[in-house]
């Protein structure tokens, strides 16, 4: 899991911006966290306070240790202006249940990297500083005798490795295949203007032929009943002979989406993306503006759906309705507010406990710096 995350020169953050996410003392909602570590993390801001630019930040990585989507034209305007440094920084630690693996890099812009270093367990086993002879360092049992001349400053040492080495079995190379695939799996989505997606895949699919092909129509009908939209789907071929979801009006059927409102489109994109989740095949999801569309109890659903899956999600939200003990705790709400992320229970002396409103207390200032 990931269990901090900073950045510095990126975007709007001007100043190093941390987000830890570990999780506090509260003995209720225990399905949020995960070993000690925030796993599904709700993120308020006002606009313009750079929620959007944090998922951006996160899944910068996905650019140069993937062959995953990685859309250049949310990077464009990399480093902060005015900038204080020729590069952004950043950091990612992670959790391996016992182990930790911490990840530093720099960039130039989104395609050009600067210097890079891993650990594990504190122990430095990858690094390059690109000066002028551009030379690695490789101290995971396997990778020794790679070339330590370093070609270019878009080839990450960390995808050099995994794809020119087979890494012996031990501990130190299992933790960083963990590390790899973790972030092999990681996804950002949004449904906003257009909808849009970070990792994961490759490429653009037909959201309702996934759905067919998958066989999953009749499941997507029951998660929409459980949301509160009563409907009945069917399948039907169209006059270029391609199959594709409608609704079933007693006989009588009209296209998914020639007639599904934004937020209903906008449930369909979610549960596109739910049917990999709930298959395993993510580790880490950010749902930016996630809600946008929804009734506050539609919201409730979706973040209940989320919890009960072993992934670890960030959902950013103006919606207060959601921010409530009932269906979280202190520590998994955060408040991104002039450069700093902080969980509520931290932005306040009084303690909190679970009888307290949380959005009346937000509401009335309670949480601030």
């Amino acid at each position: 899991m990931l269990e901090k995350f900073s950045v510095t020169n990126f975007k709007n953050f001007n100043k190093k911006l941390t987000l830890d996410f570990a999780a506090s003392d509260y003995q209720f909602n225990p399905q949020s966290i995960k070993e000690c570590i925030v796993k599904t993390a709700i993120l308020y801001g006002a606009n313009a306070s750079g929620k959007s630019n944090l998922g951006f930040a996160i899944f910068d990585i996905v650019q140069h240790l993937t062959n995953n989507e990685s859309k250049g034209q949310f990077y464009h305007h990399y480093l902060t202006k005015p900038s204080n440094s020729p590069y952004a920084e950043f950091e990612y630690c992670f959790k391996f249940g016992s182990n930790k693996v911490v990840y530093q890099y720099t960039k130039i812009n989104h395609e050009e990297l600067g210097n890079e270093f891993l650990t594990i367990d504190g122990k430095e086993v990858l690094s390059v500083v690109r000066n002028g002879e551009k030379k690695a360092v490789f101290l995971l049992k396997g990778a020794e005798n790679l070339s330590q001349n370093v070609s270019g400053v878009n080839l990450s040492i960390i995808k050099y490795v995994k794809e020119n080495t087979i890494l012996e079995g031990n501990e130190d190379n299992a933790i960083f295949n963990r590390f790899f695939d973790f972030i092999n799996k990681m996804l950002f989505f949004r449904s906003l203007e257009q909808n849009a997606y970070l990792g994961l895949e490759s490429g653009s699919r037909v959201l309702d032929k996934d759905i067919i092909d998958r066989g999953n129509v009749a499941d997507f009908q029951k998660f929409l009943n459980d949301a509160g939209i009563e409907c009945k789907l069917a399948i039907v071929v169209d006059e270029n002979n391609e199959e594709k979801i409608v609704f079933d009006f007693n006989g009588e059927t009209i296209g998914f989406f020639e007639i599904a409102s934004q937020g209903t489109r906008s449930i369909a994109l979610f549960y596109y993306w739910y049917q990999r989740i709930k298959s395993n095949k993510t580790s880490f999801v950010f749902i930016d503006e996630f809600d946008a569309f929804y009734h506050h109890s539609l919201a409730k659903f979706i973040i209940k759906k989320l919890q009960e899956i072993d992934v670890q999600v960030i959902f950013t939200t103006h919606n207060t309705d959601i921010m409530s003990n009932d269906l979280s705790r202190p520590d998994c709400y955060f408040v991104l507010h002039n450069n700093h992320i902080t969980a509520v229970n931290k932005l306040t002396n009084q303690e909190l406990r679970k009888a307290h409103n949380l959005q009346k207390l937000y509401k009335a200032n309670a949480f601030s710096e």
